[in-house]
């Protein structure tokens, strides 16, 4: 489709356009090695669910821990905030969002329930709590490959403008 006949078609049927998974990562605010998002599976307006896999030569590996490397809990929110929040976050806001709109993270509670070490990918499953007055809240799971959860909670953010 051309870039004309697509904008219209998109401005005629702009309540069922939505993003596509491609354009959500593209517009994420972050790079790596800060980048936490390989793949969205699936995507709606009730929830999102996507995949990472942490490299074993991620930095912060050599001294979490030194013998027995595991991925800080930090950066397990991380990831879950960036799939279970900024991109459900764009794709709820779609065309509105740009440049001048940040999703900022407001609270979390997160349930640790087993390590991930180097090389796993996990996927995180979201599920939107709530959307209103510019606050998105979510539930969120992360699984590693076997299915097993290894973090669970909510996690909120506010869509503001910088």
């Amino acid at each position: 489709m051309n870039n004309v006949l697509e904008n219209n078609y998109r401005k005629y049927f702009a309540f069922a356009y939505k993003m596509n998974k491609e354009q959500i990562i593209s517009k994420l605010p972050y790079s790596k090695p800060f980048l936490f998002v390989d793949e969205l599976l699936q995507i709606n307006e009730n929830g999102v669910e996507g995949t990472y896999t942490f490299n074993e030569n991620l930095d912060f590996y050599k001294g979490h821990f030194k013998d027995l490397p595991v991925t800080p809990g930090v950066i397990l929110t991380e990831v879950m905030a960036q799939i279970g929040l900024v991109c459900l976050g764009i794709y709820l806001l779609d065309d509105k969002f740009d440049k001048s709109i940040t999703i900022a993270l407001t609270s979390t509670e997160i349930e640790f329930l087993k390590p991930v070490f180097p090389n796993e990918k996990v996927i995180v499953i979201s599920e939107k709590i709530y959307f209103r007055f510019g606050k998105l809240k979510c539930k969120v799971i992360m699984k590693n490959e076997n299915g097993e959860e290894v973090c669970m909670g909510t996690i909120a953010g506010m869509i503001t403008s910088i």
